[in-house]
């Protein structure tokens, strides 16, 4: 069977998550954390890189699943001649140690169910050492260590690839049979598991009341609160930090090379991340993110990097697993993305732009947050107009792009604007307003083509890129411009598939990112048409591209970093956090066009859920 990244789903616990597939089997979990090596990591290979399939024996795909309402515990449901049954998965918040809980539930006759399970360490390279361990399993290799509770007798199988652990059981209507997998550090002592159906419970009740902070209220609310869930799904909850995507190495183009790692922080999301957490009322997180984001970026302003580990670490090397045929031979599977020590000089300016956001947003500010902009602006001054790798990390020569420029327009007119609304004292305003000035009439004069009227790619491109949809966005030129108008119409000409975008054209300008093979349209920037075309008063064809768009995500509302409209599947690592942005910002601005405007957001934090509320040393079958 061809697998396609939109059949998985997503469980998580705020440090980690787990892929599920429509065959209810878990094809992908990295633990302790989104960056760490994966123990399943069939999503790149096949089941003897690690898996955790569970179904009824007869196999085969779910025939529905979804979602319980507000919440990240996945039910997938099989309904058989010989009966229904259903797998609920979550991992509840994390405290001390990460668990993954399924629970099989019997709906009605009786169904023949199996587990397999292959614990593969190191993205699956390594079998561990399996032991009993109280009446459970017990699996070590290394620093990592995985206990498996169950009720059920599970057997551990030699098998050609290493271990297999093996069961066979039934369900008639009403039987519930639970199964944790519980990881700690090796070196430790084991604590009692979670007990699952107290889990089951408690991880309800932290989803209802997380979402009970939300103040969206506008026309589209079931897109607009799972994209958020998903997001906080991403959220490293230690530091604050939000992932681009949970997985690594998923293809831009299947059998193709662009395959990168996207679980780490990029700058370039910060914005995007205030607005959208901001306008939905999520100020605990957006405080948590801007922290994340002070702590990061703070040293010399000339070190400012495009992307960050977790805990804000700079060096993220990049290198092949040559193990992994990656996913539908889609190689190299890299690990690490040297995209880290690329120059993007839009980085400062978006820095600048989300400071200045959480400003706005009545944020706590300090003198320190003050001092760290100013340094960025007098780094910023001399380095905006260096040639760059531009937003989207081409790997080809570096060049004027004009988003970069447009960013570092976007930094001084922050500095200047928070000057006069702040009454700001002994600050060099006339200086930033004319080095401000000085930026946009270069741009207007080398990254405009007046023959096409649109501006372009970079200085002298003959191509054009998607993020030119920003010049009205960040305030660069009015919506009402006729180049700015012009812009949004040579993007759709030029950079539209089937109605959708690309970000750019692959081939253009002697292939300007210098890779092999071509990419799928990507949806960010398709929401970035939605508020372009609103923002220049096509609201109906905003609305109508905003509402297509809703129905690209996957059956349980999730969706990747890129569409292909000729074979309808997503491509890309998943979920990714640029495109639920996206969904979320342009829904604030359609719906407060459509007079359905959010509520002020309540400045408190968020409850958090106590894992110790969860935990009991029985794991019993009711």
């Amino acid at each position: 069977m061809t697998r396609r990244i939109e059949d998985y789903g997503l469980v998580g616990d705020l440090q980690t998550a787990a892929l599920v597939g429509r065959d209810g089997s878990i094809d992908w979990m990295c633990l302790p954390r989104f960056d760490s090596p994966a123990c399943f990591a069939a999503l790149l290979g096949d089941e003897r890189h690690g898996s955790w399939r569970l179904g009824p024996t007869a196999g085969g795909e779910c025939t529905s699943r979804r979602y319980r309402d507000g919440t990240l515990i996945l039910e997938t449901e099989w309904d058989l001649p010989e009966g229904r049954v259903r797998v609920i998965d979550l991992m509840p918040p994390r405290g001390d140690e990460a668990d993954l809980v399924r629970i099989v539930e019997g709906i009605s006759g009786t169904v023949h169910m199996t587990t397999e399970l292959r614990l593969r360490f190191d993205y699956g390279n390594i079998v561990p050492w399996i032991t009993e361990d109280g009446g459970a399993l017990r699996a070590v290799a290394g620093p990592d260590s995985v206990r498996i509770d169950s009720v059920v007798p599970i057997v551990h199988e030699g098998v050609s690839d290493g271990s297999l652990l093996r069961a066979e059981f039934t369900v008639g209507p009403g039987d519930r049979v639970p199964f944790v997998l519980n990881y700690h550090a090796s070196h430790l002592e084991t604590q009692e598991p979670v007990e699952p159906y107290a889990a089951l419970r408690d991880t309800e009740d932290f989803w209802h009341t997380w979402l009970e902070g939300c103040s969206y209220s506008g026309p589209w609310p079931d897109a607009v609160h799972r994209s958020l869930i998903t997001l906080k799904a991403l959220t490293y909850a230690p530091t604050g930090a939000i992932v681009a995507a949970a997985t690594t190495s998923l293809p831009e183009q299947l059998g193709g090379s662009r395959n990168w790692d996207y679980r780490y922080c990029w700058l370039r999301d910060a914005g995007l991340t205030l607005q959208a957490l901001i306008g939905t009322g999520f100020i605990d997180e957006a405080r948590q993110w801007r922290a994340w984001l002070l702590r990061a970026v703070a040293g010399d302003p000339a070190d400012l990097q495009i992307m960050y580990g977790l805990d804000g670490r700079r060096r993220l090397p990049e290198y092949t697993l040559d193990w992994l045929p990656g996913f539908e031979g889609s190689a190299p599977v890299r690990i690490g993305n040297d995209a880290a020590s690329q120059l993007q000089i839009d980085v400062w300016g978006e820095t600048l732009d989300a400071l200045h956001q959480a400003r706005e947003a009545g944020l706590e500010q300090d003198d320190d947050v003050w001092r760290l902009q100013r340094a960025l602006l007098e780094h910023l001054e001399e380095h905006w107009d260096d040639l760059d790798n531009g937003l989207w990390e081409v790997r080809g020569p570096r060049r004027a792009f004009v988003h970069s420029r447009v960013m570092a327009w976007a930094g001084f007119d922050r500095a200047v604007r928070a000057v006069e609304k702040y009454g700001l004292v002994d600050e060099p305003v006339e200086h930033w307003r004319e080095v401000r000035d000085r930026i946009h009439a270069d741009v207007c004069a080398n990254g405009f083509d007046p023959v096409r009227n649109t501006f372009t790619q970079f200085y002298g491109s003959q191509g054009l890129d998607a993020a030119l949809l920003l010049i009205g966005q960040v305030g660069f030129l009015p919506w009402d411009d006729p180049r700015v108008v012009g812009t949004v119409e040579a993007v759709q000409r030029e950079l539209g598939q089937e109605g959708l975008l690309r970000r750019y054209h692959n081939d253009a300008d002697d292939k300007v990112d210098g890779l092999p093979g071509s990419e799928a349209t990507f949806l960010v920037c398709n929401f970035w048409l939605v508020d372009a075309l609103h923002g220049t008063g096509r609201v109906q064809e905003a609305v109508a591209l905003f509402e297509r768009l809703l129905t690209l995500c996957n059956d349980v509302g999730l969706l990747s970093e890129e569409y292909d409209v000729r074979t309808g599947q997503h491509l890309g690592n998943t979920p990714q956090a640029f495109s639920h942005l996206g969904l979320v910002n342009s829904a604030l601005r359609l719906g407060q066009a459509a007079g359905v405007a959010a509520e002020e957001p309540e400045p408190e934090a968020q409850p958090r859920a106590s894992r110790q509320a969860i935990h009991s040393s029985a794991v019993d079958r009711s």
